[in-house]
């Protein structure tokens, strides 16, 4: 899933071309990339521009400065960011996923956020997995909405028996459908916004209320139709999420 933008810094779109390069393997784990100056003129840039993404590339773990050696590639390089649909535990895990303790596994008649984005008629019982994402403390707040069972039955029947039955798994609801949909190609689209934590959300984090935090609202679909909506609140400290600007 991407996060659109309208433009992006010559700087953004350097990174990127480096970055891919260390995914595709053109630069694999543990190799050191050429000099600065070579690999300015392999890519055609300034040396200061180059300077400014090398710098994004190591604070992102995708590179590493030893002395006497130069910028080599880190072995295991963090998975991209939002241009995957992937479960909030696989992102944030930064290569070792979070634990996912739930909290309310519950069906619950739609709200004004899930009538919105699930486009959920008002008779209808909607999955509703409530789940805290912990590692080394808590580290995201997890709620997640699934479309009507007449919706998954119609347009995802794997989805829906996946969820069945699992009604109690230790996992996202995100992760019981990625794992569903073998070839069966999702899209989906996020929103990122500022808030504090409030009270509830700041008990079942063990944060006060007022806790800054990073609200994620994620809706993914097939052939269009909107089969999961999410909120995600990722308090001040919860491990960095990685995103890709796009056009």
């Amino acid at each position: 899933m991407a996060v659109s933008g309208q433009q992006r810094r010559p700087v953004v779109v350097l990174y990127e071309r480096i970055a891919d390069a260390i995914h595709d393997g053109t630069y694999p784990p543990g190799s050191t990339l050429p000099s600065e100056p070579r690999l300015a003129t392999e890519l055609g840039v300034s040396r200061p521009a180059l300077r400014e993404a090398l710098l994004l590339l190591q604070e992102d773990g995708l590179l590493s400065v030893r002395r006497g050696v130069g910028r080599t590639v880190n072995d295991g390089p963090p998975r991209r960011g939002y241009e995957h649909i992937q479960p909030l535990e696989d992102l944030l895990g930064a290569g070792q996923a979070l634990r996912v303790r739930p909290l309310l596994r519950t069906v619950e008649e739609p709200t004004d956020f899930t009538t919105q984005h699930l486009l959920a008629p008002a008779a209808a019982k909607l999955r509703f997995w409530e789940s805290l994402l912990t590692g080394d403390g808590a580290a995201a707040l997890s709620q997640e909405w699934a479309a009507a069972e007449e919706t998954l039955q119609r347009h995802h029947p794997d989805f829906a028996e996946a969820l069945r039955s699992a009604p109690q798994a230790a996992s996202s609801m995100l992760s019981v459908l990625t794992a569903a949909s073998r070839g069966t190609p999702l899209t989906a689209h996020s929103g990122i916004s500022a808030t504090l934590l409030g009270r509830r959300r700041g008990e079942q984090l063990g944060r006060p209320a007022d806790t800054p935090a990073v609200l994620v609202t994620q809706v993914v679909r097939v052939d269009g139709v909107p089969l999961l909506a999410a909120k995600h609140m990722l308090p001040t400290g919860a491990p960095a999420l990685p995103v890709l600007q796009s056009n």
